[in-house]
Order: C-alpha cells, then structure tokens, then sequence
C-alpha cells in the first residue's frame, strides 16, 4: 500500500466520522447551489478536513472538488474529493452515502477511496494493487445472463424515462431492478452484489474514486455511449466482465 493511500484511508475515515456528528440530526440546516442541488454543513466542513490534511502531506498536489472547487497544483497530481456523494440520501437519513477520495495525475486515477461512515464499511484501490472492502479483497460477479442480473440506477428517471437512452430497455430484461444509487451501486458491482449499475449524469468528483475500484475487482467501467470512461465522460456504467459485452452491444447498435 502506498502511503498516498494509507492516509486518503486514514482521511477519508475521519471525515465520515465529521459527517456521522451531523447524520439524522434535526437541526441539520440544507442550502441550495447555483444548480438547486442541495449542500450541508456536513458537506462543506468535511471537504475541508480532507483537502487540509491531504494538503498538508502533499503540498504540491492539486485539488478539485465539489464544495470548493479546482486548486492548481506544480506536481502533475490532483486530488478529487467528493465529501458526501449522496447528500439527498444523507439529508433523508439513508445510510448509503459515501466518502470520495480520488488521486488522478495525466487523466489516470491512481487510487480510490470510498467511506460508507453509517454503514462502517470502505472501500479502497490503486493501480495494479487489487479492490478491497475492510481489508477483504473484492471481486465482480460472474453472473453472465441478464435474466439473473441486478441492476442499479441512482434514478430511474435518469434511465428509463426517456426510450431512446441507451441500456433503457434493460430493465425488463435484468432479474431484479433497485434503485440503490450514488457511489453505492457501483460499490455493489466491485463486490459482486451487482452486476450493472447506469448513472448517465456525473461530476469528475462523482467518478474518480469508483474508477480504480470497479477496475481493480475485476469489472468494466464506461460511459453511456459506450466509451471508456472517463472523469469527464458522459457518466458511468459500472458492470461485471461477463455481461458488459452484451451491454456494449446494445450501447453501440
């Protein structure tokens, strides 16, 4: 384990601790962005706990992310932070929320980290080093048939709403169909609980740190045109290998 990792972890820990102080509690005060998307104390103090700390051992890294925006920095390397993905569902009190923490340096993310603080569970890569959850090393399905296929989608709105998206009509042909969606879902595939989870609508700092996860377990990560993806590609499709043939397929056709 690089040290690089060894403190997002530690990092990444100690701000899930920050947002569980702020989790279910009433008088959590929610204000709304330029775009409407809501944002909390929670989300901002938690930001910043984590671009101070990782400042702090790597000045020379850049910083992008969502409550603060882009830092340049003079070594080639950017740190993308999502301190709270999920923050209606954190709002609402549902526990699948996630702690991100992504290093990129040339379009390549090294390493990801993804913190459920109310489900104490985090999930962690790098670069030719394996997927783990709690230290157990993950890996995707094998599930090779969409009739025994789960799949996830933050939204079904985003997926099914609209005929011409592509993979729209999979939700008729997949054994099971939940709405377990944010980071949450592709979290799902790494592990082999899933096997297809669609978000066509993303920020880099929704995808950097499931990049390196997904890949790591075993599975594919694109876009919903079928392209590799990337942090600013047109969202993310996170499936095991044995079933993203048959959705590239249906993506390309």
């Amino acid at each position: 384990m690089t040290k690089e990792l060894e403190l997002a972890l530690d990092v990444a820990m100690e701000a899930g601790k920050l947002t569980l102080r702020y989790f279910r509690q009433r008088s959590l005060k929610v204000e709304r962005k330029r775009d409407r998307s809501p944002v909390t104390e929670a989300d901002r103090n938690a930001e910043k706990l984590i671009r101070s700390a990782l400042g702090k051992a790597f000045p020379k890294d850049g910083f992008l992310g969502e409550e603060s925006g882009e830092k340049t920095g003079k070594s080639g390397r950017r740190w993308v932070i999502d301190p709270i993905d999920g923050t209606k569902s954190f709002i609402h009190g549902v526990p699948l929320y996630g702690v991100m923490i992504g290093l990129e340096a040339g379009g390549e993310v090294l390493l990801g980290v993804v913190n459920f603080p109310a489900l104490n569970q985090i999930y962690y890569a790098e670069q030719g080093g394996g997927a783990f959850c709690d230290f157990q090393r993950l890996s995707v399905s094998n599930v090779s048939k969409l009739e025994d296929a789960l799949l996830c989608a933050t939204s079904e709105d985003y997926v099914f709403g609209d005929s011409d998206m592509p993979l729209a009509e999979l939700r008729g042909k997949t054994g099971l169909f939940r709405t377990w969606g944010d980071c949450y879902g592709h979290c799902l595939v790494a592990s082999g609980n899933a096997e297809i989870m669609i978000d066509p609508k993303m920020n880099p700092w929704d995808i950097a740190a499931l990049l390196p996860i997904v890949s790591e377990a075993g599975g594919a990560c694109f876009d919903i045109d079928g392209k590799p993806a990337s942090l600013f590609g047109k969202g993310l499709v996170s499936a095991n290998r044995a079933l993203s043939e048959t959705l590239l397929k249906k993506m390309r056709r």
